[in-house]
């Protein structure tokens, strides 16, 4: 399992995404960038590479925290057998049986039901 994914694998929907690199991540988060690491480590976050930069996208943050229910959506999905490049891929893509854009969902509160979904969705 990567910490860092290389965006080269990842769709527009991904890599269009606004992001921030790791000094900008702990800056908003009040917390070293050794500690934005370990939470991608611990599955609270995920990163890619864009130019050889590590960056987290944007919608992963909600003011100075990490989006409420994030961590737990990752770490199902990491649980079920996805590696990071496609929970990336999946937390930005439409799906039909949600319906929406996991991410925006859980931006909106509605992280149990990602969850849910997230878990059905497991191999």
């Amino acid at each position: 399992m990567s910490t860092v994914s290389e965006v080269s694998g990842l769709p527009d929907v991904v890599t269009d995404a606004e992001t921030l690199a790791v000094p900008d991540v702990a800056e908003r988060l009040s917390i070293p960038k050794s500690s934005v690491h370990q939470l991608v480590r611990e599955g609270k976050l995920l990163s890619y590479r864009v130019d050889g930069e590590v960056v987290v996208p944007a919608d992963f943050l909600d003011g100075s925290e990490v989006v409420r229910g994030l961590p737990g959506t990752i770490v199902v999905m990491r649980d079920g057998g996805y590696d990071d490049d496609d929970i990336l891929r999946w937390l930005f893509t439409h799906d039909d049986l949600l319906p929406g854009v996991p991410i925006a969902m859980i931006r909106e509160g509605r992280h149990r039901a990602v969850k849910r979904r997230a878990q059905a969705m497991a191999f």
